[in-house]
């Protein structure tokens, strides 16, 4: 008996758990297809950022003041916006065509960080066919006079607003850094997100010595990233009332499985494609598949969560227990005659901790 696969993502049926993730790759109708020819379950095309359109719109209310100087009527009439910004349609235009090439989900994405933008252009999207949206909240709290908590309110603000807007689904693709990330993630569950993304990747800016400037900085990630939102993932998985789709670190079946065991409904991956292109999503799938029959597994529902923090009979290996064990473990091996750079693996307590030095 065949392998079923199948599972359920932001009450959206998928064949298998894995999800094309934001890319360059989902940009365009032609890698689209060809992702989906892979294997891909799901797209999420790349983000409409609300800086994007609203410095189209400065602009065209910028011509418009220029031309008030000479004709002074039309100081009092704003000029009226009957078309939608290029921009925007753009991304429109391209969620209406994958709708119409593809058979499996399209997710639109959205990044920004007003009210006003993202119910505009959520309702913009979801017009043009999406059958989900994910918003990407990447905010970079430089202002020392934020809290924690009016960062946290602005968000739920920002989720309540498009939920009262659009009728699809909804996930939130979150960064990390949240104080208390489950009681946050409760908060936008009330607050009508269907599922949360983990995590957002904040791509670092660095100093360039030579020119003196800062510069934009990008690499793709590796397996070694999984661990982050995997932890995350068992200690949400259960405990909320909210799909959880795992982003970060997908490179390799083994991670595929992981990120299930842990509780993900959906495995999302970006830098792996960017890497090897849209057929990877094969060799992801069929990795999984053999792992799945070699351990007579039935379904992937069988493992889904299966090794999240309820399920395991240590949930403090996901919490700060972990964190002292690896620095005891290290402090034994290290305090010796064991050369810097050397690999040590230690074996106990059910689990193997590698460190590389």
């Amino acid at each position: 008996m065949a392998t079923d696969l199948s599972t359920t993502y932001l009450g959206l049926k998928l064949q298998h758990p894995l999800v094309a993730s934001a890319s360059p790759l989902t940009g365009r109708l032609e890698t689209l297809q060809a992702l989906e020819a892979a294997g891909a379950a799901a797209v999420v095309l790349p983000s409409l950022f609300e800086e994007d359109a609203e410095h189209e719109m400065s602009f065209m209310l910028g011509a418009s003041g220029l031309a008030s100087l000479v004709h002074a009527e039309s100081v009092n009439h704003p000029p009226l916006l009957t078309e939608p910004l290029d921009v925007v349609k753009r991304f429109t235009d391209l969620v209406a065509a994958a709708k119409q090439a593809l058979r499996v989900p399209v997710i639109a994405s959205l990044n920004g960080t007003t009210a006003s933008a993202w119910t505009r252009h959520s309702s913009q999207l979801v017009g043009a066919g999406a059958d989900a949206l994910e918003l990407n909240v990447y905010r970079v709290v430089a202002d020392p006079s934020a809290t924690a908590g009016t960062v946290e309110a602005s968000i739920l603000t920002l989720v309540e607003s498009v939920r009262a807007q659009v009728m699809v689904p909804l996930a939130v693709k979150l960064g990390p850094y949240f104080t208390a990330l489950p009681a946050f993630v409760h908060q936008l569950v009330d607050a009508g997100a269907d599922g949360v993304v983990l995590f957002n990747r904040f791509y670092q800016p660095d100093i360039d010595l030579d020119a003196l400037e800062v510069r934009a900085s990008l690499d793709l990630s590796t397996s070694a990233d999984l661990r982050l939102p995997l932890r995350w993932t068992a200690l949400l998985s259960g405990t909320v009332q909210a799909d959880i789709a795992m982003s970060g670190g997908v490179h390799q079946p083994a991670d595929v499985l992981k990120a299930l065991l842990a509780g993900a409904k959906v495995v999302m991956t970006t830098s792996s494609l960017l890497r090897h292109g849209p057929s990877h999503l094969t060799r992801l799938r069929d990795g999984m598949v053999d792992w799945l029959n070699a351990n007579d597994y039935e379904s992937v529902g069988q493992i889904c969560g299966s090794m999240a923090v309820g399920n395991i009979p240590e949930p403090d290996a996901y919490e700060r227990a972990n964190y002292v064990r690896v620095i005891q473990e290290a402090n034994r091996a290290f305090g010796g005659s064991r050369l810097p750079g050397s690999l040590v693996e230690f074996r106990g307590q059910g689990q193997v901790i590698e460190i590389v030095e």
